[in-house]
């Protein structure tokens, strides 16, 4: 995609829809569209200005808001003013310039797309299968149009390309309509089979249409000489620039390669090209899937709609049919029939029986319970609900040997203290747990600022001698640990 200087700019004709006061310069320029339509394409200030006072929205209006709305409308590019000097009788009147005003042409454009807008959810799209017939017979036509003046070559060009942009967008607008999130709610709603055959008849006329013309278009397009369609292209282009047109540059080159496009979008929709699928095969591909999803969501309602029927009338046959059974085998084998010969019921995993006898029927076995669990992961088996059990007996005799143990850790520990101090290099071979102790003490100490820690049980210790350079063998039953011969001085006596 190449980007021109024209898509960067902003569009200040279109400004005017959404900016301060836009209730009132969007009635002005309605004004002028609908005068325009009239063929009435200037209108002086007074008369804007009385035929919106009319409304009673516009009762508190003023001229000079009138004006002042006017003149914003001139600055955005929206009006186009001219003085009007034939009604000008005195000096002073001239120089009070009073002035017509008319509509541009890409405000009217901008308009007309405001009212597509505004129609939207009232005007519907539809499909006109009169349009492939209409593009068939005109492309029938090409090979005899090469002949033909430009005045009718234009028109025929015309005409071909309006049929193929209508045909084209009413198809896409319907189908969106088909596929919105509004028509999947009302296709599953029972009001739906009211007109679901109507609307699959529509489908499917257009489909008969769409295979019975697509196949000649390809053809057409498939046989034309690409001199002839240059020739024609060329005409067209020649008496489109042979139009009068008044302060329009008009550019032979622009001109061409839009008609250029069209005939290959002609080409892309109905052929294909470079051995891609061609759009209307998509487009019978994707009405046939709509048809089909209409009547999964019809057959589905019909189905909620029966399986909800009164069945009062046949349990009541079924209960009548049981009681005229002779005895209880005959009503075995009828339940079979009824519920269970057609979609039998297998169990894996059965237990051992009881008996090897082949005469022992199902009926004389034990039952055999079986457990079946939800196949959600959100499923929880139910807590049993269960009493408060005293427990106290157990926690305290557990906090009374949880507190002896400690003691003895704690006497264990103390009897490595010599005088308040603890020395690395004059400890016998110990535990691996007092081991782990004393280390864990000393990493407190050297990983604190002030190389102070704190036991377990609070009593407070710092580090001798953290800049000590010898070094000692720390044994115990797991093995040997060199390290320097640090020094742990205990603050107070233990208690």
């Amino acid at each position: 995609m190449q980007i021109q200087e024209t898509l960067r700019k902003p569009m200040m004709e279109a400004k005017y829809l959404n900016v301060d006061n836009t209730d009132r310069y969007r009635p002005i320029i309605r004004l002028f569209y609908l005068n325009y339509e009239k063929l009435k394409y200037w209108m002086y200030q007074e008369d804007v200005y009385e035929e919106l006072r009319e409304d009673p929205y516009f009762r508190t209006y003023t001229p000079e808001q009138c004006q002042q709305d006017l003149t914003a409308l001139v600055g955005w590019g929206n009006l186009v003013t001219i003085q009007d000097t034939r009604r000008v009788s005195t000096i002073e009147e001239f120089r009070n310039k009073k002035f017509r005003y008319q509509l541009s042409e890409a405000t009217v454009e901008v308009e007309r797309m405001v009212i597509r807008v505004e129609n939207l959810f009232i005007e519907s799209s539809s499909l006109e299968p009169t349009l492939l017939e209409r593009i068939r017979i005109s492309l029938g036509r090409l090979s005899a149009m090469a002949r033909e003046p430009q005045e009718k070559i234009y028109v025929w060009w015309n005409d071909l390309n309006n049929d193929f942009i209508r045909l084209n967008q009413n198809y896409q607008d319907y189908m969106r309509e088909l596929n919105s999130v509004r028509a999947e709610e009302m296709m599953k709603t029972r009001e739906f089979l009211v007109f679901k055959d109507r609307l699959i008849e529509y489908l499917r006329s257009f489909v008969k249409s769409l295979q019975s013309n697509a196949s000649a278009i390809e053809q057409y397009l498939r046989a034309a000489d690409t001199g002839e369609v240059a020739g024609i292209l060329e005409q067209a282009t020649q008496y489109e620039l042979s139009i009068p047109r008044i302060d329009v540059e008009v550019d032979r080159e622009l001109i061409y390669e839009k008609m250029r496009g069209r005939w290959e979008s002609l080409l892309e929709w109905f052929a294909g090209v470079d051995g891609r699928e061609s759009e209307a095969a998509r487009v019978f591909d994707t009405t046939n899937e709509i048809i089909r999803k209409i009547t999964r969501y019809a057959a589905r309602i019909s189905e909620m709609s029966n399986s909800g029927a009164n069945r009062r009338e046949e349990y009541r046959k079924i209960a009548v049919m049981f009681s005229q059974c002779r005895d209880i085998h005959e009503a075995h084998r009828l339940a079979a029939v009824v519920f269970g010969i057609e979609r039998p019921l297998h169990l894996k995993g059965i237990g051992s029986r009881q008996t090897d006898s082949i005469n022992s029927g199902v009926f004389d076995e034990e039952p055999y319970v079986v457990t079946v669990m939800p196949r959600v992961r959100s499923y929880k088996e139910k807590a049993q609900r269960t009493g408060i059990v005293d427990r106290s007996k157990e926690k305290e005799a557990l906090r009374l040997e949880t507190i002896r143990r400690i003691g003895e850790e704690r006497r264990l520990l103390a009897s490595y203290i010599k005088e308040n101090r603890l020395e690395f290099a004059a400890l016998p071979e110990i535990e691996p747990g007092v081991r782990d102790v004393f280390l864990t003490w000393l990493s407190k100490a050297l990983e604190s600022r002030g190389l102070w820690g704190k036991t377990e049980d609070g009593r407070k210790y710092y580090l001798e001698n953290p800049e000590v350079t010898e070094r000692c063998v720390v044994r115990a039953a797991d093995g040997e640990l060199e390290m320097p011969a640090y020094r742990i001085r205990f603050e107070g006596a233990e208690e």
